[in-house]
């Protein structure tokens, strides 16, 4: 921290209202303001950390995958991924949830980029890698509850789809646009 950064703030009092592990855990927070300010009700959500990929293929395909969202009721492209199990390397989940999802595997993989969902209200971070040079080795494997599509863009495809605003979660639009920044609009 630099010395004029705002200072944290004093943790009165924790209650937990809602538990569902490994998913999600809600907290509520009494909190003291370096001011003197207090805050009775601050709530935090206490997710796992995200893992995705940004897989490019051996022939310069953008594997991306298409799932219906009950949030936002909407069906949008998004880097393949989910939550990280316990105890499971970051890295290690990011190939396990790009297989599952898609299919694809293999290739080079380096992280890519690091980012809160929410940093006021969620205590999680999502871990994106990008692998470079993957291809299919075996069929999808998703579970019950996942209904997925793959799709491979091009990237003059992906950069008029993220564009046109086809990437709803944040997350997943700032690494590809990352990718686009870093090697160059097609």
């Amino acid at each position: 921290m630099k010395h004029d950064d705002p200072q944290p703030w004093q943790v009165l009092e924790r209650r937990y209202i809602l538990d569902r592990q490994p998913y999600m855990i809600l907290r509520e927070d009494t909190v003291l303001l370096p001011n003197g300010a207090r805050i009775e009700d601050y709530f935090v959500f206490e997710y796992p950390d995200w893992v995705n990929a940004l897989a490019i293929t051996v022939d310069n395909k953008i594997v991306l995958v298409r799932q219906y969202r009950h949030g936002n009721e909407g069906v949008h492209y998004e880097l393949p991924g989910g939550v990280a199990d316990p105890g499971e390397p970051h890295l290690a989940g990011a190939r396990r949830e790009l297989l599952e999802e898609t299919g694809y595997g293999g290739g080079e993989w380096q992280p890519w980029i690091q980012l809160s969902p929410n940093p006021a209200t969620h205590t999680n971070t999502c871990h994106i890698f990008l692998a470079t040079g993957v291809y299919k080795m075996n069929a999808q494997q998703l579970d019950d509850t996942e209904e997925i599509t793959v799709q491979l863009l091009s990237p003059t495809e992906a950069l008029d789809m993220l564009r046109s605003g086809g990437v709803a979660q944040a997350l997943h639009s700032a690494a590809l646009w990352r990718y686009f920044a870093e090697t160059g609009l097609p």
